[in-house]
C-alpha cells in the first residue's frame, strides 16, 4: 500500500499471520509459506529466517513441525507487528545494493541515501 510515509504492506496479511495457530498440517505450512512470501519485499532475509518452515515444504510426507519451526513462525508473528516502511525510489538518486549470504540463503536489500540515511526500497531473498 503507497501512503503518504511510502510503502506498507497491507495490515489485513500481516493480521492473518500474527492470527494464526501454529500449523498442524502440510497445507497449513503450505499456507503460512504463500502468506510469508506474499510479504518478503517487506522482510529482510526471509529465507534465512523461514527456512526450517520452507524445509518442511520439501518433505511433505515426513511432516513434523519442530521447535524450530515454532521458534521461527513466533518470530514472524513478532516482526510483523511493526514491519519496515519502503521508500519509493528517487529516480535522481542512485540505488545502493547490499548482499547477505548464509549457509543456506542469498538476500539483499536495495536503499536508497537521503540526507546521509539509508532507507530501504526493496528485500529480496
Amino acid at each position: 500500500m503507497i501512503t503518504s510515509r511510502g510503502i506498507e504492506a497491507n495490515p489485513e496479511k500481516c493480521k492473518a499471520i500474527i492470527q494464526m495457530q501454529s500449523p498442524q498440517t502440510m497445507k497449513e505450512v503450505q499456507r503460512l509459506a504463500g502468506r510469508l512470501v506474499s510479504l518478503s519485499r517487506f522482510i529482510p532475509r526471509l529465507a534465512e529466517k523461514a527456512g526450517p518452515i520452507f524445509t518442511l515444504l520439501r518433505k511433505p510426507k515426513d511432516f513434523q513441525w519442530t521447535n524450530q519451526c515454532e521458534e521461527a513462525f513466533r518470530n514472524f508473528k513478532t516482526f510483523l507487528m511493526t514491519l519496515p516502511i519502503l521508500q519509493r525510489p528517487d529516480h535522481k538518486t542512485d540505488l545502493l545494493l547490499y548482499l547477505a549470504v548464509a549457509e543456506n540463503a542469498i538476500s539483499a536489500v536495495i536503499v536508497q541515501e537521503h540526507q546521509k540515511v539509508q532507507t530501504p526500497v526493496y528485500f529480496i531473498s
